[in-house]
């Protein structure tokens, strides 16, 4: 990690190219894809034009498809600067590009948040994405977060949110271990449960770890109201929030 490149290339090898196994080692990540999918939905459902909707850290395509199969009527911009994965997305969801419904970035979410007119998203979406990011990092992505969206705009992301009750977030913690193990040494891939071990302790270091009274509290900083934490499953949970019209 360095000022100019501030998030770690993480998912550049086996993780990124191989990420759709987390489906069987943290099946609640699975879970909370198809859940941001259906709160797109729900926002984007009976509007009369098609809805912009921004998703950052597509990965190859999981919740990308979730959108685009919840959501019939939107378009989204696929924003994802690994190009290991961003590659197994575009040949995953081929067919959604061809109709004209998807897009890709091959930005950083910062830089392609910049890149984008303020008030030109209805949605900005993400899953298991600001974790990974340097909590400087994440603060400047979530205000920009907030300059794009449309006024009435919503933010949505599902997420590991570190819970408050430092002991109760270890026991968690600890049983999603437990989860990597049995699943990764039942099909012989120690080469994959030490990647992801590995990554685990960025996720819980000190200036990654999204503890959950803190990210509301940034994202209320940003200006977003009506902020809900709609959803938990151990550390995984679904947060929203709305940039107010107005």
């Amino acid at each position: 990690m360095s000022a100019d490149n501030p998030f770690d290339a993480m998912f550049s090898g086996v993780i990124g190219r191989e990420y759709d196994m987390l489906k069987l080692i943290c099946p609640f990540a699975a879970e909370m894809s198809r859940l941001v999918g259906l709160e797109v939905a729900d926002f984007c459902r009976g509007r009369d034009t098609a809805p912009e909707v921004v998703e950052l850290g597509g990965g190859t395509g999981i919740t990308t498809l979730a959108i685009l199969s919840a959501a019939e009527n939107c378009r989204v911009l696929s924003v994802d600067s690994e190009p290991t994965m961003q590659n197994q997305a575009k040949q995953n969801l081929q067919d959604w590009a061809k109709q004209g419904r998807l897009e890709f970035s091959g930005q950083d979410a910062l830089s392609a948040l910049r890149d984008l007119p303020e008030h030109s998203a209805d949605v900005v979406a993400s899953a298991y994405t600001l974790h990974n990011f340097e909590a400087g990092y994440r603060r400047q992505v979530l205000a920009e977060i907030y300059r794009v969206l449309k006024p009435g705009g919503k933010f949505v992301n599902g997420d590991r949110y570190a819970l408050d009750d430092i002991d109760e977030h270890t026991q968690a913690t600890q049983r999603e271990v437990v989860g990597y193990f049995r699943a990764l040494i039942g099909i012989d891939r120690l080469d994959l449960l030490e990647h992801w071990i590995i990554h685990l302790f960025s996720d819980e270091s000190e200036n990654h770890v999204m503890r959950e009274s803190v990210a509301l509290a940034q994202m209320a900083e940003a200006g977003f109201g009506r902020i809900q934490l709609k959803r938990r499953i151990d550390v995984n949970a679904l947060v929203t929030a709305v940039k107010e019209a107005g």
